[in-house]
């Protein structure tokens, strides 16, 4: 089994904490690369009792904070439902995907995901005035 490193990013340059990803294959889709990396934050979220959700994508009926997503009251939040959430916002360029140093442009392309590889998921920031 690898271990996939991922790292969120802003354009404006906010980074958070980096988190590790277990995958058992060496080459998989983008797509599928979003969705497990989605179910695995859901999973987490759903296990413990609070109303911040730190993830790829907003839940519905949330609003967004510095550091996730917060939601009126603790409620489990469906993977299914968040993972399309998150292709949506790729194909609509809420998001692009580095897999090392090369952006993947494509949910059907092929990525190759080696011991260590750092998968970066950089979410579009608007410019001010701009």
């Amino acid at each position: 089994m690898a271990k996939v490193m991922v790292v969120d990013e802003t354009t404006s340059g906010t980074k958070t904490e980096q988190w590790m990803l277990d995958v058992a294959e060496e080459r998989l889709p983008l797509r599928e690369v979003i969705r497990r990396r989605v179910f695995q934050e859901v999973a987490e979220f759903n296990a413990r009792q609070g109303v911040v959700f730190r993830g790829l994508v907003r839940p519905t009926d949330a609003e967004a904070e510095l550091n996730g997503f917060r939601l009126r009251e603790h409620r489990r939040i469906d993977p299914e439902k968040q993972s399309a959430l998150a292709l949506e916002a790729f194909g609509r360029n809420g998001f692009v995907v580095l897999v090392g140093d090369r952006q993947v442009e494509g949910l059907d392309e092929v990525v190759d995901l080696a011991l260590g590889t750092e998968v970066t998921f950089l979410k579009l920031v608007a410019l001010v005035g701009g």
